[in-house]
């Protein structure tokens, strides 16, 4: 009986040692191009120990539009081979070792005023310093409202728009899913990079608590003050 494989039994897909050979080679190279990489390392199994890196991951994974696909990439990701990913307002640009070197980029709507102003309302009083806010020490409701979809702090499917120089030409493909995942892996290192990527200012959370706090207290002990507290005064006070 003729054979009808068409050569198609014939291909073996590189193992993962291959892969990642690879990978360093692609990545020596890059390097001298860009003088410098910025590549995703994961330790262990999980790509995300820390709660923004978590609540990113989860809150992609949360969509009908990106479930069945975003799974492509975590092998990507874990295996070292987002060679360079680099986060700025609005955008996320990478390069991904894949059956060539490939060029991703994602651009994401800045977060809308009238979510935002929402968002510094609700932290009223609940978030004391830089500190509990990029460590996820904050109350539960609050983590409720920051992945609220569709008005929360994380993106929905359609403000993020993707792009890959591949020749997979679905809409999320794995070097895509890759990156997403290398984002949340990058924010375990750097939370406050988020609210960089989302254009705005998380120094605003701290002062709208701050100023609820103050009124509080000048309420609490009944005294009327114009005094005027100087920024190096609420630092030491509220550990801003």
């Amino acid at each position: 009986m003729r054979n009808m494989s068409w050569g198609y039994g014939h291909y073996r897909a590189p193992s993962v040692a291959e892969r990642r050979d690879t990978a360093e080679k692609r990545a020596k190279k890059l390097e001298k191009q860009l003088g410098g990489l910025q590549p995703v390392t994961v330790e262990g199994n999980k790509i995300a120990r820390k709660w923004w890196g978590i609540a990113w991951n989860k809150n992609l994974e949360s969509y009908a539009d990106f479930e069945n696909r975003i799974g492509r990439g975590r092998s990507y990701c874990k295996n070292g081979l987002i060679l360079d990913l680099r986060i700025s307002e609005g955008e996320v640009a990478a390069k991904v070792s894949g059956g060539s070197l490939y060029g991703v980029n994602i651009k994401i709507e800045k977060l809308a005023d009238r979510k935002w102003g929402s968002i510094v309302a609700a932290c009223s009083k609940r978030v004391e310093n830089v500190g509990a806010l990029v460590e996820g020490r904050f109350p539960p409701e609050l983590a409720d409202v920051f992945m609220k979809q569709g008005e929360g702090l994380f993106p929905s499917p359609k403000e993020i728009h993707m792009s890959c120089d591949c020749p997979d030409y679905a809409m999320l493909c794995k070097h895509i899913a890759a990156v997403l995942y290398g984002v949340g892996a990058r924010l375990d290192s750097d939370p406050l990079l988020f609210f960089k990527l989302r254009g705005v200012d998380p120094g605003e959370l701290i002062k709208k608590s701050v100023e609820e706090k103050m009124r509080s207290l000048l309420a609490n002990a009944g005294k009327k003050s114009r005094r005027v507290i100087a920024d190096s005064d609420v630092a030491r006070i509220f550990g801003v």
